[in-house]
C-alpha cells in the first residue's frame, strides 16, 4: 500500500553512510536529535504524519529518562538514610563499619595511616534515670554533633550504638589519633548539654586501636573498645 506523499525510492547506501553518524552521535550524547536524525534520514524523507509521531516517541524517551533520574535520586536517598543512625546525624554501626573495612583496604594498598577511636558516654545511665530518655537522647544528640563539628569531611563518625560512638581518622597513625581523641574529648565536654529546665555535664571515655591490614573491622572495634575500657579503669 503506498503512502500519498511519501518517497517511495530507497536511499543509496552512500546517502545511509552520510546519515547515520549523524544521528547515532545524537542518540549516545543524549542531546536533542530531530526526527530524522534519530532515524539517519533527512527530514525530507519523512512525512509530516511520521515526523510528528517521532516527535512524540523522542518526547517519551525523554519522560524515560527523567522518570530514571527520578528514580536513582531516590534510590540515592533511601540508601542514605538507611546509612543513617535513627536518632542522631551520624552513620550507624553498619555504615561504619563498611567505611572502617573500606579505610582498612585503602590503608593496606597505599600504606596509609588510620586510626579508630572509641567513645563511651560515660554516666549516661544517670541521665537517663534523672531525667528521662528523652534527656538521654538530647545527650546522645549533642555528642553526635560535637564530634561531627571537630573532625574533617574525609574523617567518619558513627553511633555504634546506645551509648557508644567511633571515629574513624584518616592519614593518622595512633600516636596522632591519641591527641585527637584527646581534643574531641574536651570539645564534647566544653560545656553541659541543655534539655528544657535541666542540664547535665558530659563525660567521655576513650580507647584508639590504629587500623592495620592485618587486623579484620571487628578486631578492630573490639581492641579501640578494649582500649577504652583500659583508660576508664585507669581513671576509677
Amino acid at each position: 500500500m503506498k503512502i500519498t506523499g511519501a518517497r517511495t525510492e530507497p536511499l543509496s547506501d552512500t546517502r545511509r553512510r552520510a546519515l547515520a553518524p549523524a544521528g547515532a552521535q545524537a542518540v549516545a550524547s543524549g542531546a536533542p536529535a530531530d526526527s530524522a536524525g534519530f532515524l539517519g534520514l533527512s527530514a525530507a524523507d519523512l512525512t509530516p504524519a511520521v515526523q510528528r509521531a517521532v516527535q512524540t516517541l523522542l518526547g517519551e524517551v525523554d519522560d524515560l529518562r527523567g522518570e530514571v533520574a527520578r528514580l536513582k535520586a531516590r534510590l540515592a536517598e533511601a540508601e542514605s538514610l538507611a546509612d543513617r543512625d535513627v536518632l542522631t546525624p551520624v552513620l550507624n554501626r553498619r555504615a561504619l563499619m563498611r567505611e572502617l573495612n573500606r579505610v582498612r583496604t585503602f590503608a593496606q594498598r597505599y600504606g596509609s595511616p588510620a586510626s579508630l577511636v572509641y567513645f563511651d558516654l560515660t554516666g549516661f545511665k544517670s541521665v537517663n534515670d534523672r531525667f528521662g530518655h528523652a534527656a538521654g537522647d538530647a545527650a546522645l544528640q549533642a555528642v553526635a554533633q560535637r564530634l561531627s563539628a571537630q573532625v574533617r569531611e574525609s574523617d567518619v563518625v558513627g553511633r555504634m550504638g546506645g551509648d557508644e560512638f567511633a571515629v574513624i581518622l584518616v592519614q593518622a597513625d595512633a600516636a596522632t589519633a591519641q591527641a585527637k581523641a584527646a581534643a574531641l574529648v574536651q570539645g564534647v565536654e566544653r560545656a553541659p548539654v541543655e534539655f528544657g529546665e535541666w542540664s547535665a555535664p558530659l563525660h567521655l571515655s576513650y580507647g584508639v586501636s590504629e587500623i592495620t591490614p592485618d587486623l579484620e573491622p571487628e578486631a578492630i572495634v573490639a581492641a579501640a573498645d578494649a582500649a577504652m575500657y583500659a583508660r576508664k579503669r585507669q581513671t576509677l
